[in-house]
């Protein structure tokens, strides 16, 4: 077995272990665990029924916990380990966290479980809320 299989497995076991701690709770099983130069940063396991947030995925807990220890919300150079495939707003979390690898466990067949469709209008006051975006980032620049 090489290392880096060996690795991963022993990281996703911990991931395991925490999906168990999510299920105990009431909650899905999904357990997740961020690392970086093979150490712990945080951990996370679904926590969206007890704390009544439909954020509060397992992967989402681990970055926001990993993000205050280190003060700061890019997470560069770590991996992620979680039990289930990660829906569309978990991946955009960990792109916007700069996580640079990420390994899952089970596939998600329900492709994020977004059985729910959601209206989407766009372009009111577009240029007022352009006009505010441009004008920060030129001040920041």
């Amino acid at each position: 077995m090489s290392p880096d299989l060996k690795r991963d497995e022993y990281w996703m076991q911990y991931a395991l272990d925490l999906a168990k701690r999510a299920e105990s709770m009431g909650e899905v099983p999904v357990g997740a665990v961020l690392v970086r130069n093979d150490e712990l940063l945080a951990e996370g396991w679904n926590q969206a029924i007890s704390a009544c947030d439909p954020t509060a995925h397992a992967e989402i807990v681990a970055v926001r916990a990993a993000a205050l220890k280190v003060g700061n919300y890019r997470l560069l150079e770590t991996t992620l380990y979680v039990t289930l495939e990660p829906c569309a707003m978990c991946l955009g979390a960990l792109a916007h966290a700069r996580v640079q690898r990420l390994v899952f466990g089970a596939t998600d067949l329900k492709a994020g479980s977004l059985n729910h469709q959601v209206k989407v209008e766009g372009g009111v006051l577009a240029n007022a809320t352009s006009d505010i975006l441009r004008d920060f980032f030129k001040k920041k620049r």
